[in-house]
């Protein structure tokens, strides 16, 4: 190979490598990733959502182009220019002579609005309220968006702990199963309390299957609120109010079709009778929340002053009261000026002219019912309003009475969780020396599983009840976005 081609093949690899490297440093701006083996935080994960949402996207763009409209409704008042040139000719042809004529043309003209009666004050005013209205549905998407990504949080959190209780809950039937064998074999239990531990081994094995499908349903529900795919193995971090004393699970997807026989009983362990040890598992030693500092009628209020929907809805009023005179002033007329020159190479003649202009044109009969439809899309919005207002009322009352509700019932169930592992570890020992029968002791475990069970799904409920109405009530964020970062990430 010559040694210009081998310069030329250097050369492309070189630019296509260089094109690469930019264009995926460019990706990498625009969206954010995760990376490999980090812990994120509920924080990381709204910042990661806000950065790649296309619905807070396109919810700027919205406003970027009601921004644009406004503009576009002041430009009225700067003049317009007008500019042109023609060329003509004309042959005509008798029996007695021919005469060709040609002619050149050139005008320019200049017109500008004096005085159109507010009309186009009202326009503006309209497209003012309008890009209102785009800014706060803007800011209503990223308190979705927030939500979104809160109770998918929540959720992995809650089937981190699920997962965590039916592994648990495999161990401790692992060991039944076990110390009933070698009574078993030394005579002191009945077969039917063999075949009954071998059945609860299998039917904890195929829960604790089941919570790890839906812990990584999960993954995937708190990743699609991200707006990423194809994520690497990372973990997530407990929150104050979800802070269950739990080890970590990676999040990864890419071994999801991984297979792995867990239908065998676990092999004889010789020393079996004395491994009855109860397992306890501490997911509400570290628990903890702070009440929620508002009253209903706090709540009420702040969202009434705080609701972005609310607020759009409102602007959405004012620029159809704004419409509405808009099309009232259409029965004005307009005053304008204008100047213009014009030029005509034929005998060379040269003209400018100046004027005011006063004009009007309406159709009478069909201008009266755009004022009636305006009028009654000014009375539409205003309703839209009241209704959103009432729901607004109900909204928060339910969202806080469960709240409540849950909140009260988290401690109740953290005694009952205490309760029940204490009847578990009577059963079990009752059991390891004779006097229980097997029946009583798979039911005391059964209710000390479906106790943390119950706590677990409380207090993921209290979590998402809470969220809700922080969304509910707009309350002010600690991770959020505006357009004005929009603005600068543009």
């Amino acid at each position: 190979m010559r040694t210009i081609d081998k310069l030329k093949i250097f050369t492309f690899t070189a630019a296509f490598f260089v094109c690469f490297c930019f264009s995926s440093a460019c990706a990498a701006e625009k969206y954010a990733v995760i990376q490999k083996g980090s812990k994120l935080t509920m924080d990381d994960c709204i910042q990661i959502a806000l950065k790649n949402s296309p619905l807070i996207n396109r919810a700027y763009f919205n406003y970027k182009v009601s921004q644009n409209d406004e503009k576009i409704a002041k430009a009225s008042y700067f003049p317009t220019i007008g500019i042109g040139t023609g060329y003509t000719f004309n042959a005509n042809k008798t029996d007695r002579y021919t005469r060709n004529t040609d002619n050149y043309n050139a005008q320019a003209s200049l017109n500008q609005l004096i005085w159109n009666f507010g009309k186009t004050n009202a326009q503006i005013k309209m497209q003012k309220f309008n890009k209102i209205s785009a800014l706060f549905n803007f800011d209503d998407i990223v308190l979705d968006t927030i939500f979104g990504v809160k109770t998918n949080y929540y959720n992995v959190l809650a089937a981190k702990a699920t997962v965590d209780i039916n592994r648990a809950n495999v161990q401790i039937n692992e060991r039944n199963y076990q110390r009933t064998k070698a009574y078993f074999d030394e005579g002191i239990r009945s077969k039917i309390d063999l075949v009954n531990a071998e059945v609860n081994l299998s039917d904890s094995k195929v829960t604790l299957v089941n919570s790890i499908q839906s812990y990584q349903n999960a993954i995937v529900q708190l990743n699609n609120s991200m707006y990423v795919a194809y994520t690497p193995e990372y973990e997530i971090s407990s929150t104050e109010t979800f802070n269950f004393k739990q080890k970590e699970i990676p999040v990864n997807l890419e071994k999801i079709s991984e297979k792995k026989d867990i239908s065998k009983n676990p092999p004889a362990v010789s020393d079996a009778t004395l491994t009855s040890k109860v397992e306890k598992l501490d997911v509400i030693e570290t628990f903890k929340f702070k009440p929620f500092p508002y009253t209903f009628e706090e709540c009420v209020e702040q969202a009434k002053q705080n609701r972005p929907d609310l607020k759009a809805y409102q602007a959405t009023l004012e620029a159809m009261k704004q419409s509405l005179l808009y099309i009232k002033r259409q029965y004005y007329p307009e005053i304008s000026a204008s100047a213009g020159y014009n030029y005509r190479n034929q005998y060379n003649t040269n003209s400018f002219n100046v004027g005011v202009n006063l004009s009007s044109s309406v159709n009478i009969l069909g201008q009266k019912y755009e004022v009636d439809n305006g009028k009654l899309q000014v009375k539409l919005a205003q309703n839209e309003i009241d209704l959103l207002e009432q729901n607004i009322y109900f909204e928060v009352q339910d969202a806080y009475i469960n709240m409540v509700q849950l909140e009260k019932q988290i401690p109740l169930l953290a005694v009952k969780v205490k309760q029940t592992f204490e009847n578990f570890e009577l059963a079990d020992g009752r059991y390891a020396v004779g006097i229980g029968d097997y029946i009583q002791l798979q039911d005391a475990r059964v209710n000390y599983n479906n106790a943390q069970q119950s706590y677990v799904q409380t207090v993921y409920n209290y979590n998402v009840a809470r969220a809700n109405l922080e969304r509910l009530i707009a309350l002010k964020q600690e991770i959020t976005i505006n357009v004005e970062d929009k603005n600068n990430e543009s």
